[in-house]
């Protein structure tokens, strides 16, 4: 790392989508001439990439920025900036509680934060950009990946949300939906498979609500057009609502073998009445026939989703009938919060808000209950077969850790069922696909044997060097 540059860290706090955002950001501070540090106290600029929400991530992110309110190492204050949600949420409030603050960036103002940058430089603060764009930023940075080792990689597909759900800050943080030109993903994509990247995990708001090219490209469409690029194996996609997975989508994830087993899709709720007042717009049946249809054609799917307890109203029966939900569908995993009040959504002003113990005990309740389906449904993988899509070194030994010789290393990678599997091999490497033999179930992952007739590398892709160019019907 030079000495004469000066350095900048980055600080992401939230969702995938945020993720991505940094690396953009990274790579657009790198286009000002800043190198990019892990340590906070010898940056000269510092970003926190922010997370609305929750109140908590939000507060996470005041606390972060806070810090460098003092002085540092080299005697001076680094450049601060807030982007992201919180960035766009707060505008000016910002510097009420964060004096110190140079640039509050909004979710839209990517194209401009060069400029922003320069003008710090020049000696101006106290800048604030959250005005609107009609386009995504296309600017990922092509070396985004030197140096380093991925074997699975985030790409943005679409931007906002105009569902408005009662609970969620996203429309008006966000933004209305905006979905990126089909062939810049896909060359996005192409570049990244150049790198070494095998999966790819497609983001936005609403990923099935996309409408690339003014609308002649689906998600579906979008969903073929990917599988084309030759290095990349696996494709997964979040997140999907439930009103906007159509039967298009479920014959693409059929049909397209490179589209993993596995759909994320968000219910928030098993009672009809506090689906209303979310304004999911679609009802407790509606989401039953869509989790139908998708077995019918894709019978072994892993499904996940996600859950809100103790939505303003919810009643023992509201509540039961979510519990009821959890025993018919049998989710693979679930993700699961208690309500949070977001100020200027329209549930924070509902009445009967629920005392913080009742929304515990109910999602303690909600836990312990689907950690018995999670269990249930891995245990059922024992004796099965599984192909895996490896991703490392497992961060702690498991039972099954044989040393054979001094090469013999405790991996893990995923299905593409999304399950993660341990197993112990002298000669898989990152980005490889290892057939195992599940003998093992743990609450929350698997364990493996290779399968000594399988070859633990695949043969060597051949990557597109021109864009990929299909006929979309």
């Amino acid at each position: 790392m030079s000495q004469d540059k000066p350095k900048a860290y980055v600080n992401t706090i939230g969702c995938q989508m945020n993720v991505y955002d940094s690396q953009i950001l990274a790579g657009l501070l790198q286009n000002a001439g800043y190198e990019q540090t892990y340590d906070p106290d010898l940056a000269d600029l510092v970003l926190c990439n922010t997370c609305a929400i929750r109140h908590k991530a939000q507060e996470k992110a005041y606390s972060f920025l806070g810090r460098f309110a003092g002085t540092r190492i080299k005697g001076k204050r680094p450049l601060t900036i807030m982007a992201g949600c919180v960035a766009q949420k707060e505008k000016e409030k910002a510097f009420s509680r964060l004096p110190h603050l140079d640039l509050v960036l909004g979710t839209q103002a990517f194209g401009r934060f060069e400029n922003h940058i320069k003008a710090l430089a020049a000696g101006e603060t106290r800048i604030v950009d959250t005005e609107p764009s009609e386009n995504i930023f296309e600017g990922f940075p092509k070396d985004a990946l030197a140096g380093k080792i991925q074997v699975s990689r985030f790409v943005t597909i679409m931007q906002g949300c105009e569902n408005f759900c009662t609970y969620c800050v996203v429309p008006y943080t966000r933004g209305k939906e905006r979905s990126r030109n089909p062939f810049a993903i896909v060359e996005e994509i192409e570049g990244l498979a150049d790198s070494g990247v095998r999966e790819i995990t497609l983001l936005g708001q609403n990923v099935n609500s996309y409408a690339g090219n003014n609308g002649q490209v689906s998600f579906a469409d979008l969903l073929h057009l990917v599988s084309k690029v030759d290095g990349i194996e696996r494709i997964r996609f979040a997140t999907s609502h439930p009103k906007d997975l159509s039967n298009d989508l479920i014959q693409a994830m059929k049909d397209i073998d490179k589209v993993c087993n596995h759909l994320h899709l968000p219910v928030q709720s098993g009672s009809d009445e506090i689906l209303k007042r979310m304004n999911r717009k679609y009802d407790r049946d509606t989401y039953f026939k869509r989790i139908s249809a998708l077995r019918q054609a894709c019978p072994d799917i892993a499904l996940s989703t996600d859950l809100i307890v103790g939505f303003p109203g919810e009643t023992i029966s509201d509540f039961q009938q979510t519990m009821d939900l959890l025993e018919t569908v049998e989710f693979d995993a679930v993700f699961a919060f208690s309500y949070s009040a977001r100020s200027f959504t329209p549930a924070a002003k509902f009445s009967n808000q629920l005392d913080e113990q009742t929304k515990r005990d109910r999602l303690n309740q909600l836990l312990d209950f689907q950690e018995k389906i999670t269990e249930k449904k891995n245990k059922a993988f024992v004796g099965k077969t599984v192909t895996v899509l490896v991703e490392g070194d497992s961060p702690k030994p498991r039972d099954g850790f044989i040393k054979k010789n001094k090469n013999t290393r405790q991996m893990f990678g995923r299905s593409d069922a999304n399950k993660i599997v341990h197993f112990a091999s002298d000669q898989a490497g990152i980005g490889d696909l290892v057939t195992l033999q599940i003998i093992n179930a743990y609450p929350h992952s698997l364990w493996g044997e290779v399968c000594e007739s399988e070859s633990t590398t695949p043969p060597e892709s051949k990557i597109q060097k021109e864009p990929v160019k299909a006929q979309v019907d």
